[in-house]
């Protein structure tokens, strides 16, 4: 594995940014549109969500793939067995989202989707939340996705071709009791996929956001607090990973996992006060 100089900058908790191609593995040098195969770029993809998409596009012909996350050892593991690139980041690095577009153009030419599925979490009260995991959730969850389409959609746009996936939650839509910080960072990630599909309308470049409910990751453990509600019961990852295929190759602006998650959401939105008052009685 042949690693880079991180980029300049304060934190280097996530490592150097370093490249790694199973042998053989050759990477397009042009893509097609999204849906049609190309070039995809799958972050938090060393395990959970990310990990599944990450093999539900392998197991569509004519993808390449280029995978990031923070944990180099998961992210080979997941990578070594699909003939994928593994692109190890901590994306919340300052230069990083520039770097890892620099090395995705580099190897592919281009970049026909990129699945955004990096996200932490934590559960308490706002009040007993320590500052650091505020400041890692927002930078996480909502400001390293946000500079990473920034550097990567100018050449998608100039391409005239491409999609953006971007994995919420439904507590961005709803709020969610316990997770004050993680819902508003997924709220705002879903006003940015309204905002930046109007923004692309006749670029040929899409957005998708997918909104899954509880899903059955690691992410609860890692956040410190499991996940003990008897209904939702969680999906499993493939089902998000589904999701996100069925949205690219249609080209879908919305998608809810479990679908029925998205009638909370219309309530939420057309009588706020009724949905308050239920979810303050029943959580």
């Amino acid at each position: 594995m042949s690693h880079l100089p991180p980029p300049a900058g304060p934190s280097n908790r996530g490592g150097p940014v370093a490249t790694s191609a199973p042998a053989g593995s050759v990477l397009p040098s042009a893509g097609s549109p999204a849906g049609r195969g190309g070039t995809a770029l799958v972050t938090g993809a060393s395990s959970g969500i990310g990990a599944a998409v990450a093999r539900r596009l392998a197991a569509e012909e004519g993808w390449r793939l280029v995978l990031n996350g923070r944990d180099v050892t998961r992210l080979e593991q997941v990578a070594a067995p699909l003939d994928a690139l593994a692109l190890p980041a901590d994306l919340t690095r300052p230069g990083a989202d520039r770097l890892l577009t620099d090395l995705v153009l580099d190897h592919a030419g281009r970049l026909d989707l990129l699945v955004a599925s990096a996200g932490v979490g934590w559960a308490g009260d706002f009040t007993g939340m320590p500052r650091a995991r505020v400041d890692e959730i927002v930078g996480v969850d909502l400001l390293a996705t946000l500079h990473l389409v920034g550097a990567l959609l100018p050449h998608m746009v100039a391409a005239g071709s491409g999609r953006i996936v971007l994995i919420g939650s439904v507590a961005g839509s709803v709020a969610v009791r316990g997770e004050a910080v993680y819902s508003a960072a997924k709220a705002g990630l879903a006003a940015f996929a309204d905002a930046l599909r109007y923004e692309l309308r006749g670029t040929g470049v899409g957005v998708s956001h997918v909104i899954p409910g509880a899903v059955d990751t690691p992410f609860f453990a890692r956040r410190g607090v499991p996940y003990t509600r008897a209904w939702p019961r969680p999906v499993p990852p493939e089902r998000v990973a589904d999701a996100v295929w069925t949205a690219v190759r249609h080209g879908q602006d919305e998608v809810y996992v479990p679908g029925w998650l998205r009638f909370p959401a219309r309530v939420r939105g057309v009588a706020p006060g009724l949905y308050r008052r239920l979810a303050a009685r029943f959580g």
